[in-house]
């Protein structure tokens, strides 16, 4: 059995790699990101925190609003891409269970695609509690444990990607461990990048799709692959 420190290495090293030979092809365009900023109304006197930004795919959808920027992430490959890629943002090492900032100092807070695989969860979700403003407004995007492809694929075929921690919750499960850990849920939403995908492949490339748009899936949320959560600090 690892250790915290031992897998916390293995996870970053999966990272380093990712990014080191697959880099950009690992990522969803720039606009596609778009819509998480939208869903949070990012303006430009916010001050934006993005978790896990990776090779800073969200930031750099941010720059258009001229809102003050920073990001974090565990992999120093990213780090290093994304500080050279965008210089005027504020890019750190840091593990998302120990942020190196001060209380309360973030308007907006995102981290997509990243939070199912941190170690301590709990750790992670009370330190973007911690540095977010009173009124700070969260956007987290989850994968589903309750769909076919996590099911059936990822854990009975056993190909649930181990060294990146790859993990899933229920629409429940994520529900109540915000709850736990101080936050309101504001809306829940499918995520959209498929939803845009599909609508472009259904007119054969023929129909402008809007990255800001929130598309219906046409199904119940609970079936959805990822869940977009919109989150608020719950008032004490």
């Amino acid at each position: 059995m690892t250790d915290s420190s031992e897998e916390q290495q293995q996870i970053t090293n999966w990272f380093n790699t990712t990014y080191a030979k697959k880099g950009e092809r690992y990522l969803r365009k720039v606009e596609a990101y778009e819509i998480f900023l939208s869903l949070v109304d990012l303006k430009p006197t916010d001050a934006l925190l993005d978790v896990a930004c990776g090779l800073g795919r969200l930031l750099q959808a941010a720059q258009a609003s001229n809102c003050k920027m920073t990001g974090v992430d565990i992999s120093p490959i990213a780090v290093a891409k994304t500080k050279a890629l965008l210089p005027q943002a504020n890019i750190l090492e840091a593990n998302a269970e120990n942020l190196p900032f001060e209380t309360g100092v973030f308007d907006v807070i995102t981290c997509l695609g990243s939070l199912e695989r941190m170690i301590d969860l709990g750790a992670v979700l009370d330190e973007l509690h911690r540095v977010g403003s009173k009124d700070a407004r969260y956007c987290i995007l989850v994968r589903n444990s309750e769909t076919v492809v996590w099911k059936w694929f990822k854990e009975a075929l056993g190909l649930r990607n181990k060294a990146g921690h790859q993990g899933a919750k229920s629409l429940r499960e994520w529900t109540h461990i915000f709850h736990q850990h101080g936050f309101n849920v504001g809306d829940v939403l499918p995520d959209q990048y498929p939803l845009q995908r599909k609508k472009r492949w259904l007119s054969l490339g023929i129909a402008h799709v809007d990255p800001k748009q929130v598309l219906d899936s046409g199904q119940a949320i609970e079936r959805t692959g990822k869940f977009i959560f919109l989150l608020s600090k719950a008032k004490v």
